[in-house]
């Protein structure tokens, strides 16, 4: 177990410094032509490389990191059953956007991203709905105390404030993804909501919405962990690290307010969730909670 644990963390702190990376590269090298010049051929190859593979090593990455946590944290069968129907729902509703425009409106995926499923949708696209997605549904859930306390009300709840809490990465993602000097996707018509159609976002909650119920669903024949603050950590390190990533790339193209939605909608809920989680047992609590067992006094002759 101990070897999971450091597999996750390297995971999780290389999905945090390939976006740091990636920040530094768009933000400092791409802007300034003369930098790539002076960098040489060796480095000029690097960073064409890294420019081309980073978006994918972040993103798989990232579901390392959030798949080991799954396992060990849930269980095999409790991670599969979310990661499945996610993956499957979430490329459908990519591969009939890119297709006829619903559920998200009309776009198209550029390179950057992978190899393209049906050459439409890049395969690390669902993935990334995986991670990012079971990171806002693990927060909601766990501080609305669901599996302390199951009602239809708690797991409504859980479902609607983990896909608002997913769709407002998207706030601080459209910016940074579609309308910077190096874009990933673009809209074939640019929407009112600073270039982003309305039904984005719509789509983004609707897509996030199913795929946490078919979780809900198929988690009541499954045991739970119930979990606590302290392993709810990881959920919302993943979480805050993708917006920031998006966050940083949208203000600095003066895309903030966006990016302030997705924190009123979604950054301050999750850390209100996460403080809400049931505390872990501190070691006084263990302390306190152990059971003394006299001991009988033997007389030594």
């Amino acid at each position: 177990m101990q070897q999971l644990v450091r597999a996750e963390r390297f995971c999780l702190g290389g999905h945090i410094l390939a976006k740091v990376f990636g920040l530094a590269g768009l933000l400092l090298v791409v802007p300034h032509a003369e930098v790539i010049t002076n960098l040489g051929s060796v480095g000029q190859t690097a960073f064409q490389l890294s420019m081309a593979g980073g978006g994918v090593s972040d993103i798989l990455l990232g579901i390392a990191a959030v798949s080991i946590y799954a396992y060990r944290q849930l269980g095999v069968k409790a991670w599969l059953l979310f990661m499945l129907p996610t993956i499957v729902i979430s490329l459908g509703s990519e591969l009939l956007g890119t297709s006829i425009g619903f559920p998200f409106g009309d776009y198209s995926y550029l390179s950057g991203l992978g190899y393209k499923i049906a050459g439409l949708v890049p395969f690390t696209i669902p993935l990334s709905w995986f991670y990012v997605g079971l990171a806002a549904y693990l927060l909601a859930r766990v501080g609305l105390k669901v599996d302390q306390k199951p009602t239809l009300l708690r797991h409504l709840g859980a479902i609607a404030l983990g896909a608002a809490i997913f769709t407002s990465w998207d706030f601080a993602l459209e910016p940074a993804m579609s309308q910077t000097a190096v874009p990933f996707w673009f809209w074939e018509e640019p929407g009112a909501f600073f270039g982003t159609p309305y039904k984005n976002y719509a789509g983004w909650f609707g897509t996030s919405a199913l795929f946490m119920s078919v979780a809900a669903l198929l988690w009541k024949t499954t045991p739970i962990a119930k979990l606590q603050k302290p392993q709810l950590t990881v959920p919302l390190i993943v979480y805050l690290t993708n917006f920031i990533f998006a966050a940083v790339m949208s203000c600095a193209a003066g895309y903030w307010i966006p990016v302030l939605l997705g924190v009123v909608v979604g950054v301050i809920p999750a850390i209100a969730l996460w403080n809400m989680a049931t505390p872990g047992e501190t070691t006084a609590d263990i302390n306190n909670n152990l059971t003394v067992i006299p001991v009988k006094q033997v007389a030594y002759k």
